[in-house]
Order: structure tokens, then C-alpha cells, then sequence
């Protein structure tokens, strides 16, 4: 589509500083492309009144702690009037916002270091509780002043019951152990409250972003930095310092991997394991442990930011600073590649695709093209099958969908496109002939979306392969990032178009129902489409489109059905279900409350840590998977020790997936049965 560049509106700026930029221009300039192409849009009315005022408060202050019920209920005059100011270009009610958050975040400095001051008892016979809702505003300071000390408690609590499992030792130092404790804890509260600080123009961003997500969860606004941030994620080629990161299980960020040729490579100083403490930018000083992730993620991922200061400190208490420098570096966590898997005496084929990266910003390839460079290095060593594992790809490039589908699949139509005025648009792959015609596997979960979803729909209506794994996030619909202006410092990501099977059906707020359900640690708990507010609703389209589906020869429906019986009798997959009726209900309702008492505490802190230690070691698992590299690639490995080292723990992974052990299953099941 052509972009819409709009010319600048007057409005009144007498509300504002004489700098400062009136936001109320931005949300018209938003809203006017909303209104223009959005697929689905929706007038500027009392609707959008609530959902903005309560969304809003929500994403300012989550759990309901920073805020106070009288300053809500003086902030409630705006709750159905957000839509006349916006129509009437009125903006002031920011700063009403704006002042009454400022000033929750100065009194959360305050009340903390009133409870510093005070005794602090390290017992309590009150009680603790915790939800998935929030909970009720404090009526008053005061109130909200003793919720915090009951927090606090439970953390020092807490804390002392982590240090070990031995309860009598600890309960005999206790006093001890609890003092040091409630220091490191007030550091921690003191240290993140900084976080909860924004500025004007962070503040406006995030009214504008739920602004957007009042039409659907996908369409955002962009500043140039999330632009960046975004096509960071879909781009096999990235502006980089030249470190991947990690969180441990201490929540501290560490150095997962160093990239060869990069900036940090050549400061020679920094190790794999190094834990970062602070990045600084210009004037400004960001520390780990107080900053928001965001903050520390958009420095390190998008382009605006070439160069900062880092400290470190390593596994023998060094500290450190070095200055690094951005170079456009192959963006190896996000590349296709593959291995050889081996079961019985056959050898079958693993492709991974984090993501559909095109030529976006630095980007040097495409994923249609790397998948097929490894389809032809698995057919060169003679594979019998193949799987391909889009889990946990969010999508990307629409347009390499398509072109990866045609890999696969003759001549023929894939989806139907559809936009907000019914024009309607078909999909098709235009060159004839595959790269592989041999049995497949596409593996998807709760986190596969949008163009995952695109090709494993065409696999699936093609007949050309076995969808396995679980429900698909439920994403049918297409985003184009727009500048909202000709300035170009400001962007939409807007919803333009849904698509649909080519058989009229769409998995869009329902997702791909696989042909085989596996059992999957946490899956109730993804985050999919259906658990949005305001997602596109699903509907069907009346088309009829002529394709050539594969023909069944009434062996998928015995593998499948054997595939079904084999999962019901695993022993692994029977503990990850078991599991997973411990773990939903942690999710799904209020848990118990705790009595603010060193024994309650460390019962229940036990209890949770015995839990989690099972969750790992049972995902920890080793599958009955043989993994065999191909000679290209160990020849490769042979000058590039990162390579290597990045396939062990790749093969590491693949290891510990009893999906692809299952694949691999269903692979050799359709060997056996092959007419």
C-alpha cells in the first residue's frame, strides 16, 4: 500500500510547554491512519474512553501498588471523557496523569525510607497473599505504607529460606541471617524504584501504544528506537556489540556468548559468564538492577544506540569497563540451520527457523533461501524424512511465508488476503515444481504465530505435512510498519489485513489445532490470541479455490493413530501432564495465604523450590536422539570455534525435546507404512 503522510495539524499548544510536543498531535496523526487502513477500525467513543483510562492504569502500575484509591477516584472524571478530549484535540488530561504518577513514585521513595527508619520486626502474625488479579488500591498512605512493610517481610523471609534447606541451621542464625538479609532486600526496593521513573516522553509512548491496542493487541506505536528493536528480532543480521546475554537463575543478566569479530570480542576482556552490572549511554547511567529491561534491551538491540560503556564483573569478583562500538554481525540466534538425526538405520533431517528474517534494515538474507541451502545439504547426505520446528517463532516476513511454502508445495494458491473494505487478494506460489517431496513434520506450539502459522496452515491444507505439537498462538492477521509523519521519527504498526485458509477457514484468534496434541511443560500458560481483549474476532470467508492437495493413501491416519497411542504410554509425557496439574493452578487462581513467619515461609518456599527443581530436571531430559552433523558443516566447524561451540548447544537442545523424539517416531512410522 502507499503510506500515508500527513500534513502537521495546528492544535492549541497553550498546554503545554513551548518546546514540549503536544501528544495530542500524535494520537490524531495515529488515529488518522487507524481510521484510513486499519482492518477492523473502531470509532473514537466511551468504548475506547474505558478501555484506554483502565489499560492505561494498568500498564502504569500493575499490581495496584503505587497508586492510592483517593487518586484513582480524583482521576475517574476522565474515565468516559478520554474520546471527547481526544475528538476536541484536548490533551491536559496527561497531565493530570502524568502528575498523579509522578507522584506515586516520589512516595514510594518516601514510604521507603520511612520503613528504614523503623523498627522493623522480622515476625508477623499477618498474612501474606498473592494473585493473578490485582487487588484492591490501598484506601491511604497509610495503608499502602503497611502493605509494603508485609512485602518486605516476605521477601527477607524468603530470602533467608533460599540460603538453604536445612531449617534448623537457619532458624539458629536466624536474627543474623534476617538483618543481612533485610539490608540486600531495601537495596533491592530502594535500587528498583528508579525504574518505575519515566519520563514525559516515555510516558506519552505508552499512552500512545495503548492508544493503538484498543483496535487489536498487534497494532503499536513505534518510535524510531522500537522500530529498530523490532526488525532486530526478524533479521538474520543485526547491529550488534558483539554479546548474546542470559539471565541466571539469580536473575542477574550474564554474557552467554561472545561473537567472533565483533567489538567485544576484540576488547580481549570480556567472558563468557561475566555478569553485567551497568551500561552507560552518552550522559546517562543505566544499573542492571535498577533499570527497566526494556531500557537495557533497546540499548543493546536497536541501532540508535552505536556506542556505550559497559562494566562488568567477573566469576572472581573483577570489575571492569569497556567502551564498545556496533557492527552489523551475522545474527546467529536467529539463523536457520540444521542437523542430521538418526533412528534405527535410517537418518532424517532437523530444520530450525527462529524466525521469518528477511532483507529488513541490515538484513543480508532471507530464510527461504537459507532453509532451502539446508534442505539441499540434508538430501545430499540422503535424509528419509524431514522436520521442520517453527515453536516458538512469532513470525516475521509475510512475503518469505509464501516463498518458503513454495518450496514445498507445486503451483497453487496458498491464503486468501483480506482488508477492512473486503478486498480480497490471493496468494499464490508461482513457480512450479518443489525442492523436496519426501515425508515432513512441522512442529509448532503456543508461540508459533502469524507467518508460522501462514506456512503450517499450507502444509496442512496441502496435505504435504504432519502438523505435531500444540494449539498455535491464533495470529491471522498482517502489520506494516508506517511513519506517521514525514519526519520519520514516529511509526505504526498497523493491523492492515487478516488472512484465511484457502479454505475460507482462518486460525486467527483459535489457532492450528496440530494433527498430533504432545504434551508440553507450561502450555496452558502461553500467552495466545484468544486471552486478548480486543483480538480479531475468527470468521470464515465463502471462496472457492482449486488446489492440488496430496492425496490420502490412508497411512497418515495410522501414524497419526500410532503416534496418539505411543504419547498416552510415554512415561516422560505422562510426567509433564502430571506436572502440569501442579503448575496450572499456581496460574489460575489466588494461592493460600502465608502467615509472615520464618516456618510458613520456608514450608512454602521449599515446596515451590521442590516443584521448580522437578519442572527442570524433567525438562532437562535426554530423548533417544542420535544427532549427526553434516560434513559441510563440520567442515566449516573446523575454522570457527564460536560455531562449534554454538552447535553443542544446539545439539544440546534437540536432545532434551521429546517433540523431535516424537518426530522422529512419526518419521520412521511413515517409512514402515509407506504403501
Amino acid at each position: 500500500m502507499t503510506k500515508s503522510l500527513l500534513a502537521a495539524l495546528v492544535f492549541p499548544f497553550f498546554l503545554f510547554g513551548q518546546t514540549e510536543k503536544n501528544p495530542c498531535e500524535t494520537v490524531a496523526k495515529i488515529n488518522k491512519l487507524i481510521q484510513d487502513f486499519h482492518y477492523k477500525p473502531k470509532p473514537i467513543d466511551d468504548s475506547l474512553s474505558v478501555y484506554v483510562f483502565k489499560t492505561f492504569l494498568s500498564r502504569l502500575d500493575e499490581d495496584n501498588r503505587l497508586f492510592i484509591a483517593p487518586e484513582i477516584k480524583a482521576l475517574e472524571k476522565h474515565q468516559y471523557q478520554i474520546d471527547d478530549y481526544l475528538n476536541n484535540n484536548n490533551c491536559a488530561f496527561l497531565t493530570d496523569f502524568y502528575s498523579a504518577y509522578t507522584k506515586t513514585t516520589e512516595r514510594y521513595k518516601r514510604l521507603l525510607e520511612a520503613i528504614k527508619k523503623e523498627p522493623f520486626p522480622l515476625s508477623s502474625s499477618e498474612q501474606v497473599q498473592f494473585s493473578r488479579k490485582a487487588f484492591p488500591y490501598a484506601k491511604d498512605e497509610k495503608e499502602l505504607q503497611h502493605l509494603y512493610k508485609k512485602r518486605l517481610l516476605f521477601n527477607v523471609l524468603r530470602e533467608v529460606a533460599e540460603l538453604s534447606t536445612n531449617k534448623d541451621s537457619l532458624t539458629q542464625h536466624f536474627d543474623k541471617l534476617a538483618n543481612e538479609s533485610k539490608d540486600k532486600v531495601m537495596e533491592q526496593y530502594e535500587c528498583k524504584s528508579e525504574s518505575y521513573v519515566l519520563t514525559k516522553s516515555e510516558f506519552y509512548s505508552l499512552f500512545f501504544s495503548t492508544f493503538c491496542s484498543y483496535f487489536d493487541p498487534h497494532t503499536d506505536y513505534f518510535s524510531e528506537s522500537d522500530k529498530s528493536s523490532f526488525y532486530a528480532t526478524v533479521s538474520s543480521d543485526n547491529m550488534t556489540f558483539g554479546f548474546y546475554m542470559a539471565m541466571s537463575d539469580k536473575d542477574e543478566m550474564t554474557v552467554e556468548e561472545i561473537i567472533p569479530g565483533s567489538s567485544a570480542y576484540f576488547s580481549e576482556k570480556i567472558d563468557k559468564g561475566d555478569q553485567l552490572l551497568k551500561v552507560a549511554h552518552q550522559n546517562n547511567e543505566y544499573h542492571i538492577a535498577c533499570s527497566s529491561l526494556k531500557k537495557i534491551e533497546e540499548i543493546i538491540n536497536s541501532k540508535e544506540y552505536q556506542e556505550a560503556d559497559f562494566t562488568f564483573r567477573k566469576k572472581s569478583g573483577e570489575i571492569y569497563s569497556v567502551r564498545l562500538r556496533k557492527k552489523v554481525m551475522k545474527d546467529y540466534q536467529n539463523n536457520v540451520y540444521s542437523f542430521k538425526l538418526k533412528k534405527g538405520e535410517a537418518y532424517f533431517g532437523y530444520i530450525r527457523i527462529p524466525s521469518f528474517y528477511a532483507t529488513f534494515e541490515n538484513g543480508k538474507s532471507s530464510v527461504s533461501n537459507d532453509v532451502a541451502k539446508e534442505v539441499y545439504k540434508l538430501k545430499e547426505e540422503g535424509v528419509s524424512g524431514i522436520i521442520i520446528d517453527i515453536q516458538n517463532n512469532g513470525g516475521g516476513s509475510m512475503e518469505e511465508a509464501i516463498r518458503l511454502s513454495g518450496l514445498f508445495i507445486d503451483v497453487g494458491p496458498l491464503a486468501v488476503m483480506s482488508d477492512g473494505k473486503q478486498k480480497r487478494e490471493i496468494l499464490k506460489d508461482q513457480n512450479r515444481g518443489t525442492i523436496y517431496n519426501g515425508p515432513m513434520i512441522v512442529m509448532i506450539n503456543g508461540f508459533s504465530a502469524s507467518a508460522s502459522e501462514f506456512f503450517a496452515n499450507a502444509m496442512q491444507d496441502y496435505n504435504r505435512a504432519i502438523i505435531i505439537g500444540n494449539r498455535s498462538l491464533g495470529k491471522a492477521s498482517m502489520q506494516r510498519i508506517i511513519p506517521i509523519d514525514e519526519e520519520n521519527q514516529e511509526f505504526v504498526k498497523l493491523t492492515l489485513e487478516k488472512f484465511y485458509r484457502i479454505s475460507g477457514k482462518s486460525n486467527q484468534y483459535i489457532g492450528i489445532t496440530p494433527d498430533v496434541e504432545i504434551p508440553l511443560l507450561f502450555d496452558k500458560q502461553m500467552p495466545r490470541e484468544d486471552s486478548n481483549k480486543t483480538a480479531l474476532k475468527n470468521d470464515v470467508l465463502s471462496v472457492s479455490l482449486k488446489y492440488n492437495r496430496l492425496p490420502e493413501d490412508g497411512s497418515k491416519s495410522k501414524v497419526i493413530q500410532q503416534s496418539q497411542i505411543r504419547i498416552q504410554n510415554n512415561v516422560y509425557a505422562k510426567q509433564v501432564t502430571a506436572l502440569n496439574n501442579k503448575i496450572n493452578p499456581l496460574y489460575e487462581g489466588d494461592l493460600p495465604p502465608i502467615t509472615l513467619q520464618f516456618s510458613n515461609v520456608f514450608e512454602d518456599v521449599n515446596k515451590m523450590n521442590a516443584l521448580w527443581k522437578t519442572i527442570k530436571e524433567t525438562g532437562e531430559t535426554e530423548q533417544d536422539i542420535t544427532i549427526v552433523q553434516n560434513s559441510i558443516d563440520l567442515e566449516n566447524q573446523k575454522f570457527d570455534e564460536y560455531l562449534k561451540s554454538t552447535n553443542l548447544e544446539r545439539s544440546k537442545e534437540i536432545q532434551q525435546n521429546y517433540h523431535i523424539a516424537e518426530a522422529l517416531n512419526i518419521l520412521s512410522d511413515c517409512l514402515t507404512l509407506k504403501p
